[in-house]
């Protein structure tokens, strides 16, 4: 059984991330003056669609994060065991 946990802890929402081959990312066409646009965690090595994102730092990734008041929702492990990318944001209650 696969289940999911929520954080906004920074450390560990990169650590996950990284330890997946993800990249913090925006999606491109959605940013506008200071606003870095939608976010993402973009899986380079598994992605087909890689030209639809343009990776950026965590910090900015961060400020934006924090900004918008979201949380991450995701898994560590699939139902059959494998590790998971499934992963969304979510409004903070």
């Amino acid at each position: 059984m696969s289940t999911s946990k929520q954080t906004s802890d920074h450390e560990t929402i990169r650590k996950w991330a990284e330890q997946r081959g993800g990249v913090p990312a925006k999606v491109r066409g959605t940013s506008s003056g200071d606003d870095e646009g939608v976010l993402r965690i973009h899986f380079p090595e598994n992605s087909e669609n890689d030209d639809q994102f343009e990776k950026i730092p965590w910090t900015d990734f961060f400020d934006k994060f924090d900004a918008e008041k979201l949380d991450f929702l995701y898994q560590e492990q699939k139902a059959d065991g494998e590790t998971s990318t499934f992963h969304k944001f979510v409004n903070r209650e």
